[in-house]
């Protein structure tokens, strides 16, 4: 794992963001809670894993912390200066500064651009080299990400699509960010490709002193590249910390269920007893009490009323549940433990 620094370059504090859902002509105007009260900070050189079901808020929470959504409240700070509500060249600086690489590796291109046009493109925007260098930065990046400069002539639609994606993180890198939010940039890829992207991020990393912020669903890759990991429920980080204690003692059954469910070789291991059932409530109607209860198979009756469980501490490692751990075992039947080591608290 990559060396870093103890003070945060990337802090959320509190960040709610909310959209319209209809509404007007007498009736009562509806929200879509996106994202609530989250709070998390990312050190320089650091890979976070942002994880949770689809639909749980991760990418709208990624592109807010970039300025790129609008937050409701709360506050943005990159490396101590207040972002939401600051000035615009303290926004203009984070924007300088941080790039995002998308999902989809074709569409985060433009068809009518080479790739060379696209990132040239980037270096002129933000004034990084002289004109009469371009060329030259162009080339340097395309063989950075494991190209070749004569591919600065293609189009999109003659590369693969893993070349597309190491095209779309050349043009990341153009801005020479000090941290990258990679939103799901291998979900649309081979899983051979997807082992070679991640493994250029882990080399990028390293080479660069990156910052990460690793967006998925695939707890293995997480748990492979990540220092962190921060689960995200309905709009809510439900549990975060280092990613080898949070993978192997989950507090929170919702990380419990998500951990059972990584796919094994073994093919003697047995699938989890009790998976993971039903649906994420709808955003626009969260429950009361934890938004977990109703499809967790420990909730108690103080979950399911009042305000969200208040988040608790070991160490670094926090999560928001009010069940309470006898010993640092696995405690969830969802992967392995034993259902009388978890008790309300």
């Amino acid at each position: 794992m990559a060396k870093q620094e103890s003070w945060p370059l990337l802090e959320a504090e509190n960040l709610s963001v909310t959209f319209p859902a209809g509404g007007g002509w007498g009736r009562a105007r509806r929200v879509v809670h996106a994202v609530n009260q989250v709070s998390l900070a990312i050190s320089p050189g650091e890979t976070l894993g942002l994880v949770g079901e689809s639909g749980s808020g991760k990418s709208t929470l990624g592109r807010a912390l970039l300025q790129l959504e609008r937050p409701a409240s709360g506050e943005v700070r990159f490396d101590g200066m207040r972002i939401t509500h600051g000035l615009r060249s303290d926004v203009a600086r984070l924007r300088q500064q941080t790039a995002m690489i998308f999902q989809d590796p074709f569409s985060s291109l433009n068809p009518r651009q080479t790739i060379g046009e696209s990132i040239a493109e980037v270096l002129r925007v933000h004034r990084k080299v002289p004109t009469e260098n371009i060329a030259g930065r162009v080339d340097e990046l395309l063989t950075l990400v494991g190209l070749s400069p004569m591919q600065a002539a293609s189009k999109p639609g003659q590369l693969s699509g893993g070349q597309c994606q190491r095209a779309g993180i050349a043009r990341a890198l153009a801005i020479e960010p000090r941290l990258i939010v990679a939103d799901e940039c291998v979900a649309a890829l081979d899983v051979s490709i997807q082992g070679q992207i991640i493994n250029l991020l882990m080399s990028l990393r390293e080479k660069m002193g990156l910052a990460i912020l690793f967006i998925a669903h695939d707890l293995a890759i997480v748990r492979h590249l990540c220092d962190r990991v921060a689960v995200m429920y309905l709009g809510r980080i439900v549990e975060q910390g280092p990613s080898e204690t949070v993978f192997s003692h989950p507090r929170h059954p919702y990380t419990a269920a998500l951990v059972a469910a990584i796919p094994e070789i073994d093919p003697d291991k047995p699938l989890p007893a009790q998976p993971l059932g039903g649906e994420p409530p709808s955003p626009i109607a969260i429950p009361a009490g934890c938004a977990f209860h109703p499809r967790c198979p420990y909730a108690q009756a103080q979950c399911c009323t009042g305000a969200p469980p208040q988040t608790r501490h070991v160490a670094d490692h926090s999560w928001t549940c009010v069940l309470a751990h006898a010993g640092e075992e696995t405690v969830f039947p969802l992967t392995g433990g034993v259902l009388n080591e978890a008790q309300a608290r």
